[in-house]
């Protein structure tokens, strides 16, 4: 998405300065995994508002293939022809997609890799820790449940460093609790298909699931599905706090969420660059905080994320 005549120049040391209103807008090229999480959806949104009120324009690299590393690998190359100015980069992979970070450090182009944090020569990671958003969520689950259960697990994507740290959270969450019970896990890749048909699987191999803990949103969705299909009910947690999420959550039928803000974290990772580009100071790595959503709290997050305001960047770096 192209939007009007930026306010930055370029300054001699190459950086652009934002006192020269005659040079062409700066262009930053986002890649986000797949356009089936709605997650992604909210991180392309503000990227794209904040560009705009910064005379900046956005464009966008998204596979065609959910999370396909091949097609993420030929939407580097393609952005590399194009010379953005800079680059919010949320890898398929963070270890296949570590030779092709590295294209962009070797073209001189800054890059802020966002979500799923990588190896590499980085301006930034921004993102959240994963650990601890899988923690907490396990631990909601667990205080649902009394403190004992049998529990099944939606696990993630194996090649996205979010889920496996969530996953590692989960493991510490349940070794505490002697009372609770992991039954068993399914890879459900972070979308809502693969994880009805691994909730399927779990249901059919257990005959009672106390509850059931989901790496994402769109999963425990799929989770639902499955319940429904079967006649059963489980608590059910999730990662993202998607609007559908919230709307599941006051209604009773998903205990809790994390608000691991891919809004957020996109809105800071979009102001890291444009800080850069205009010779500001950006710190190596910026947490954002993820917050805990269950039905005592959940109305604060039923905006939609087209009126929601961007974090402030004082707010989250300090």
């Amino acid at each position: 998405m192209i939007v009007g005549i930026g306010h930055f120049g370029r300054d001699t040391t190459g950086r652009r300065s934002s006192n020269i209103g005659t040079m062409p807008p700066p262009t930053l090229a986002v890649f986000t995994k797949n356009r089936v999480n709605p997650a992604y959806d909210a991180a392309r949104l503000i990227a794209d508002r904040l560009a705009a009120e910064a005379g900046a324009r956005t464009i966008h690299y998204v596979p065609q293939t959910p999370d396909h590393v091949g097609e993420q690998k030929a939407l580097v190359s393609e952005a590399l022809a194009a010379r953005p100015d800079a680059v919010l980069f949320n890898p398929t992979d963070d270890v296949e997609m570590a030779g092709d970070l590295a294209r962009f450090a070797a073209a001189g182009i800054p890059v802020a890799v966002f979500i799923n944090r990588m190896p590499g020569k980085v301006l930034t990671f921004v993102g959240s820790d994963d650990v601890a958003v899988g923690y907490k969520a396990a631990k909601a689950l667990i205080l649902g449940l009394g403190g004992t259960g049998g529990i099944v697990a939606l696990d993630g994507t194996p090649s996205a460093r979010t889920a496996r740290d969530r996953t590692v959270g989960l493991q510490r969450a349940v070794a505490e609790v002697p009372g609770i019970r992991l039954l068993g896990s399914r890879i459900g890749y972070l979308q809502a298909a693969p994880a009805r048909k691994a909730m399927a699987e779990l249901l059919a191999a257990h005959p009672r699931i106390d509850g059931v803990w989901t790496a994402n949103d769109v999963m425990a969705f799929g989770v639902l599905e499955a319940l429904a299909d079967a006649g059963r009910t489980a608590e059910v947690v999730g990662v993202n706090g998607l609007p559908a999420a919230i709307d599941h959550i006051e209604h009773g039928r998903m205990l809790a969420s994390i608000d691991f803000s891919a809004f957020n974290i996109a809105a800071i990772a979009t102001q890291a660059v444009l800080r850069h580009l205009a010779g500001k100071p950006v710190p190596p790595e910026i947490m954002v905080p993820a917050e805990l959503i269950d039905r005592s709290n959940c109305q604060r997050w039923k905006v939609p994320f087209t009126e929601r305001p961007s974090p402030a960047w004082d707010e989250i770096v300090r």
